[in-house]
């Protein structure tokens, strides 16, 4: 699994940037819905805080960007459901394959 062809690691360098934008846009509007609790300002604030501090750790926003990462890191996308499957299809069959193992 730690061999990854150019292709595939050029594609995955450029997918990453569009699939953290995409999820972190969804966390924001989720951010917005706790902020809009009807409780206190401050019971929102800080479970927005915390709610963050748990996000900025999440593979949606941050990830090693290092070849021999990229398939643990694919895997972790699939599994938090960042990403589906059908964005991976420009991705070579044999990567596809061992993903599916």
């Amino acid at each position: 699994m730690n061999n990854v062809n150019e292709k595939d690691w050029k594609l995955f360098k450029k997918l990453v940037p569009v699939w953290q934008e995409k999820y972190i846009q969804k966390i924001n509007k989720e951010y917005i819905d706790i902020l809009s609790k009807n409780n206190s300002s401050a019971q929102n604030f800080w479970e927005l805080e915390n709610r963050i501090r748990q996000d900025k750790k999440h593979p949606g926003v941050i990830l090693d960007l290092r070849r021999s990462t990229m398939h643990m890191n694919l895997m972790l996308l699939l599994s938090y459901e960042v990403i589906t499957f059908d964005e991976l299809k420009e991705f070579s069959n044999e990567l596809l394959d061992e993903l599916k193992k």
